[in-house]
């Protein structure tokens, strides 16, 4: 940390937070912002009210890098004191080139180090009477109704693509009678639904060697499937993301066709063309991918599928990109992202050959959005005269919106509902009486 001036107040001390890039980095921030208000700290709303900022960063793309230092840079502006951590965290010298007066900066997951950062900041008070003041569960970043669930830490796949191992390091799997006691209690404070969270959560007890924990007084194995199982029975919703399509993800469609876990799958294919995934070091063939998915269908119809790709991979011939529509055609899947390829420093891929022009990648990424858009407005069409369960987000003087069981937030559609008797968190029946590219419309089901 770099030379700095303790700032002393007789107040509690105010800590500005901005929280960029993904969920799991999102779940970094409740960590550290429950921990500061355990010690004390407020949260401060303002630049000018803040004491120090806390800039939380993504370094996963170029995009994203950009943003981070745009973001460190507005608050050396407004403040000038300012902690940065997060992924772009880990190329400090990269930070520090553009802003060489920020105090400190550490990498993800370093929550002991930004709050030793902010002490030294702003010294903790000697008394402190907001201990009591701190939920049980933490301070949460989402609404009361939702919650991401971090199982695991960091990847042992080596995407030539990503640098996320570098990042985060390897596979950390959190043990599961303390995945399942934090779940618990964020039932227990009214959360309906648990967005399952991690680099791979397929993975979850690989590096444990699934042993056995205990909770409850009863043994469990230290696996994704009976996590799930465990989860289903806590909260009416489970959602699990980034799900690596390995052999045993089978043995998930039959919990949610009973119901146990949402009928939801993300699964990060990044391509559709053998050489191409070889080439990113992927492990699935996309022959397999398509009867996987046919399979999971028949096991449970009501499934949804999200991905996401990426286009003008280094190599990626015409000829290729055409596949990858076709296999969009044939999966038929209901949600897609896309990217388009940049270097990312430090990723492998950047020393591959024949990289695509920026026009022609740009050209892909607009081709293939309007391609899924047809396939989406198809599949969410066939949902009208439906009754689906919806759990309601916001409530305003035009009515209600929600997602169904295939809509995971901020990231998917909604569902636009004519009623304003309900509460953020109810789950209601809704008819479906519209549709489109990416959203739905109902009215309250009537039995």
């Amino acid at each position: 940390m770099t030379k700095s001036t303790a700032i002393p107040v007789a107040r509690p001390g105010r800590v500005g937070f901005v929280s960029l890039g993904c969920p799991k980095a999102l779940v970094d921030s409740e960590r550290i912002l429950t921990q500061l208000r355990i010690e004390g700290y407020e949260t401060s709303g303002s630049y000018a009210d803040a004491d120090v900022v806390v800039v939380n960063t993504c370094g996963f793309i170029d995009s994203a890098v950009e943003e981070s230092l745009e973001a460190i840079g507005e608050a050396m502006s407004e403040n000038g004191r300012v902690i940065v951590t997060g992924c772009l965290g880990a190329r400090a010298n990269l930070i520090r080139e553009q802003f060489p007066d920020v105090l400190s900066i550490t990498g993800p997951a370093a929550y002991e180090a930004v709050v030793a950062a902010v002490h030294e900041v702003v010294p903790q008070s000697a008394s402190n009477p907001f201990v009591d003041l701190v939920p049980a569960t933490g301070v949460k970043l989402t609404p009361r109704h939702y919650a991401y669930l971090k199982i695991s830490e960091g990847c042992n796949h080596k995407c030539s693509f990503c640098i996320i191992p570098s990042l985060r390091g390897k596979l950390r799997s959190r043990r599961i009678g303390e995945v399942l006691n934090e779940a618990q209690g964020l039932a227990r404070s009214g959360v309906k639904e648990l967005l399952v969270i991690s680099q791979d959560t397929s993975a979850y007890g690989v590096d444990l060697k699934y042993r056995t924990d205990f909770w409850g007084g009863r043994p469990l194995r230290t696996d994704m499937i009976a996590l799930c199982k465990e989860l289903g029975r806590l909260v009416p919703w489970v959602r699990l993301h980034y799900v690596y399509p390995y052999p045993h993800v089978d043995d998930l469609l039959p919990l949610m066709a009973d119901g146990l876990v949402l009928p939801y799958l993300d699964v990060p294919m990044q391509h559709g063309v053998p050489r191409i995934l070889k080439l990113m070091r992927r492990p699935a063939a996309s022959d397999r991918t398509l009867e996987r998915i046919a399979k999971w269908r028949q096991i449970c119809p009501d499934l949804t599928v999200r991905s996401t790709f990426i286009v003008g991979f280094p190599g990626e011939t015409d000829e290729e990109f055409e596949a990858l529509l076709q296999f969009l055609s044939d999966a038929e899947l209901d949600r897609v992202g896309c990217f388009a390829y940049s270097d990312v420093d430090g990723a492998a891929a950047n020393e591959l050959p024949h990289a695509v022009p920026e026009t022609v990648k740009q050209n892909r990424l607009k081709r293939l959005m309007l391609h899924q858009a047809e396939i989406s407005t198809r599949r969410l069409a066939a949902k009208v005269g439906r009754r689906l369960e919806v759990l309601i987000d916001s409530v305003d003087d035009d009515g209600a919106i929600g997602r169904s069981r295939g809509d995971a937030p901020e990231i998917d559609g909604c569902v636009y509902v004519d009623t304003t008797d309900c509460s953020p968190g109810d789950l209601i029946d809704v008819t479906i009486v519209e549709a489109d590219t990416h959203d739905l419309f109902g009215t309250v089901a009537v039995d």
